[in-house]
């Protein structure tokens, strides 16, 4: 099954952070990735987001500022099954 990409735009990298908006139409993935840096994770909508991961599918409600955190070394691919856009700040700490 084929998905349409999540895009992405880079809104700032200095020498300790890298902040990034996603932004992922109804059905788009962010493709599967590993995490290279501890991570936070800021909603800027609410909705479900569905992790696929080597261990099995989580799909998680979230909601509108709610943000969350996790370690370097994450693999996953997130989906958007919502039938609106879902747009989360993400910011990696160097």
């Amino acid at each position: 099954m084929s998905r349409p990409p999540a895009s992405s735009k880079l809104l700032q990298e200095n020498e300790r952070v890298i902040i990034t908006e996603w932004r992922l139409k109804p059905g788009a993935e962010t493709g599967w990735h590993r995490h290279g840096h501890d991570y936070v994770v800021v909603c800027l909508t609410a909705g479900k987001l569905l992790a696929e991961t080597s261990n099995g599918n989580v799909e998680t409600d979230l909601q509108f500022g709610q943000s969350y955190a996790r370690p370097e070394g994450v693999e996953h691919n997130i989906v958007n099954p919502n039938t609106h856009e879902f747009v989360f700040v993400e910011i990696e700490l160097k």
